[in-house]
């Protein structure tokens, strides 16, 4: 099985079937790695793919799913993360998060034009490719200071750590993509979504 044998899509009302698998993922994979993650309800997630801000990726052969991952913006669309990102343990190690993410990534830039896009994240994959897209690494104080953005760190494992640092530091590494100055690293995906 390869990449190809995959549709990754913007995710709309008909993938919202999915939505309690992913979700019912989401919190096994956590547990599994031994971190937090925000927890979202199937509903949220439904309403993400009804609303065009999320990306799914489907089994070409069954429409099966595969992957995921949706945005969310904080600070009246200043600011904006990709988020959620989980694959199907099945289909991991085919590239899969690396194409949701970038789907995910340009989506995000054409929805919120000029838009910060950032992200926290303990895993080495992620920071990869997070890198390769063009993010950054910075200091907490350059991500929104919204406070419900911080409210969803609560259910993670290392949220006492946060606590501590009064929201300066904690074991994830903060990532930044401004298009302000970071645009010229990157070039468009050829995809009629985008």
């Amino acid at each position: 099985m390869t990449i190809n044998d995959f549709d990754v899509l913007v995710a709309n009302e008909t993938h919202a079937k999915y939505a309690e698998e992913i979700c019912n993922e989401m919190a096994s994979s956590a547990r599994a790695r031994g971190t937090g993650i925000a927890r979202r309800t199937p509903e949220y997630v439904a309403m993400k793919m009804r609303e065009g801000k999320a990306v799914i990726a489907l089994k070409k052969e069954d429409r099966s799913w595969a992957g995921f991952s949706y945005i969310e913006t904080w600070e009246h669309g200043l600011y904006v993360v990709n988020s959620g990102l989980i694959i199907n343990p099945q289909y991991r190690k085919l590239g899969l998060a690396r194409a949701i993410k970038t789907k995910t990534f340009f989506l995000s830039l054409k929805k919120f034009p000029g838009a910060k896009l950032f992200g926290l994240t303990t895993g080495l994959p992620v920071m990869k490719i997070n890198s390769e897209l063009g993010y950054r690494p910075v200091i907490y104080n350059e991500l929104t200071h919204d406070d419900n953005f911080w409210k969803g760190c609560e259910s993670c494992v290392n949220y006492p750590i946060l606590q501590s640092k009064d929201r300066n530091n904690c074991l994830c590494t903060a990532m930044l993509f401004d298009p302000a100055v970071d645009a010229a690293k990157v070039d468009k995906p050829d995809d009629p979504e985008l």
